[in-house]
């Protein structure tokens, strides 16, 4: 179980790497491609549209594969993404292999937190979950520094060469070591989408995309904060965000086991955290040591409510999971882009560099209310009579509708209690 584990996580690893990496090499892609630094960013959003778009349509699309075959098929798209990125000439080339590469990301990671939720059973699904999203934390913290050296000293193209093979060793671990997980009996495309409907599922994107959403307001903003608020050197910069991405490893490891005792009070302490952390950040941020100290804390608090929310979506969608765990990684990267708009929006009305802080305590704090809003429908009585009986009456007699009048033993391991 631990090497199916890590192999799960291999493949989150190159995800993150590729995901951060070319942020640290945009002056040599715009470079390489002829083009301004601001129009290689766009090739950022590249990849967040194909994970925004890649998420549903893809995991639509595998609804028919077992757990494993559709593992595999995504790391084979992901790697020809990245491979593509290697070879293409022109700018317009690379932007299209951004977004092929980026399809796979949200698919990816719904699928390998199943599986590894269905590996460990009930009671150590957000542990394991943690365990394989901690690829994304530690690609911060090695990935992505060791992929900006490369692409500086051998040409950016060769960073995502370096992910192309890191996703063929992924392939080949979960190919040796992750076991054949059939598809659920009677779950097909028109379940998935009735689950990723329940009221529940709905209001945990949603808490996704605003909770998170305060984590990126600050991050897309950090390095000008770092240098010219804290009066850290250019330098000094990669060093921080390595920091950053340590914070993010240690905030994973402390809160899997936090959740699998209490769900739903870990996702409410780790957004009030997350609130009260922006908020001390934005007193902090003038001086350069309790910025650093600040921006580790922010990485641990803000990225250890990811594992929790995605569990509660898992168990909120029931039988039909597939579709709504993947989802929620889109709605992390519609929290990416939303919380840099909403930032760069203060900075632009002239806020200040540390503006972005205190808008995104506010995203925390409406994250945190929708969140306790959803936990207080649970507390709801739903006898034969009430609305949510009703809901939960059409939605199983939806999902009957697929062949299967009971719930296919494939994912039982992933309802459990919700706190």
């Amino acid at each position: 179980m631990a090497l199916a584990l890590c192999a799960l996580a291999l493949g989150a690893f190159a995800i993150g790497t590729t995901e951060f990496v070319i942020m640290g090499l945009l002056p040599q892609v715009a470079g390489g491609l002829d083009v301004s630094v601001a129009t290689a960013g766009n090739l950022i959003s590249a990849y967040a549209l194909g994970v925004v778009v890649g998420a549903p349509l893809l995991t639509a699309v595998a609804t028919r594969l077992g757990r494993k075959q559709a593992l595999l098929a995504f790391l084979a798209l992901f790697v020809l993404g990245n491979v593509a990125t290697v070879l293409v000439p022109g700018y317009a080339g690379v932007f299209a292999s951004r977004v092929i590469a980026g399809l796979p990301h949200g698919a990816y990671l719904g699928a390998a937190s199943l599986v590894a939720a269905r590996l460990v059973g009930p009671a150590r699904q957000a542990t394991a979950v943690a365990r394989v999203l901690m690829g994304l934390t530690i690609a911060n913290i090695v990935g992505v520094p060791a992929g900006t050296f490369l692409g500086q000293i051998f040409g950016w193209r060769a960073a995502f060469l370096v992910v192309g093979v890191l996703g063929l060793l992924a392939a080949a671990g979960v190919a040796w070591f992750v076991p054949s997980l059939p598809k659920p009996e009677g779950v097909g495309l028109r379940t998935e989408v009735v689950a990723l409907g329940r009221k529940q599922v709905v209001l945990g994107l949603t808490t996704a995309v605003f909770g998170f959403a305060g984590v990126f307001a600050v991050y897309s903003y950090i390095s000008p904060m770092l240098t010219q608020l804290a009066g850290l050197s250019d330098g000094a910069v990669p060093v921080v965000l390595a920091l950053f991405g340590a914070g993010m490893t240690a905030g994973s490891l402390i809160v899997g086991p936090l959740a699998d005792r209490a769900l739903r009070p870990t996702i409410y302490g780790s957004l009030a955290a997350l609130a009260v952390a922006l908020v001390t950040f934005w007193f902090a941020i003038d001086s350069p040591w309790s910025a650093v100290v600040m921006t580790v804390v922010l990485g641990a608090v803000g990225f250890g409510v990811t594992a929790p929310l995605q569990v509660l979506i898992m168990q909120k969608a029931g039988r039909a999971p597939t579709l709504a765990a993947a989802s929620n990684h889109s709605a992390f990267n519609l929290a990416n882009a939303g919380g840099a708009w909403l930032g760069g929006v203060g900075i632009s009305a002239g806020l200040g560099y540390a503006s972005p802080a205190l808008l995104g305590a506010v995203l925390a704090v409406v994250g945190l209310g929708i969140a306790v809003a959803a936990g207080a429908v649970d507390r709801e009585p739903s006898g034969p009579g009430t609305g949510a009986a009703r809901a939960d009456a059409a939605d199983t007699s939806a999902a009957d509708t697929d062949g299967d009048p009971g719930a296919g033993p494939a994912d039982v391991a992933v309802v459990g209690r919700a706190g």
